[in-house]
């Protein structure tokens, strides 16, 4: 059974819809990520998988490439190669329809520099 939103929720995420590249401004105000992201314009270009080595690499519109471990998201480690293909990316959020996986642009950003952060203090 799929979950329902009230009148009021779908009125306010479809009024985000009009504005894709706007922030929200109604929960939070923009962190330095948000920042790169909306003001910024940084975006996910494409996103490369390796079964064999268990390597998932995106690719930003910097020319940037951000590295993780496919096992590291439950859906996508179950994944065949042609589902982890089988993705819509708008920019700043991908979609897997066939293993119903959700993956955001923040949180690698978010990822990568909590990866940073240890890897500088060890």
């Amino acid at each position: 059974m799929k979950p329902s939103i009230s009148k009021e929720t779908r009125a306010y995420l479809d009024s985000l819809a009009q504005r894709p590249d706007e922030p929200d401004y109604h929960y939070q105000s923009l962190d330095a990520i948000d920042q790169l992201i909306y003001q910024g314009g940084l975006r996910i270009k494409h996103i490369y998988f390796d079964k064999e080595l268990e390597l998932m690499l995106v690719i930003l519109n910097n020319r940037k490439v951000i590295k993780r471990a496919i096992s590291d998201f439950k859906h996508l480690n179950k994944a065949t190669a042609e589902q982890l293909e089988n993705y819509e990316n708008d920019g700043t959020g991908v979609h897997w329809p066939d293993v119903d996986e959700d993956l955001g642009l923040y949180g690698f950003l978010r990822d990568e520099i909590a990866f940073m952060d240890i890897s500088l203090v060890a």
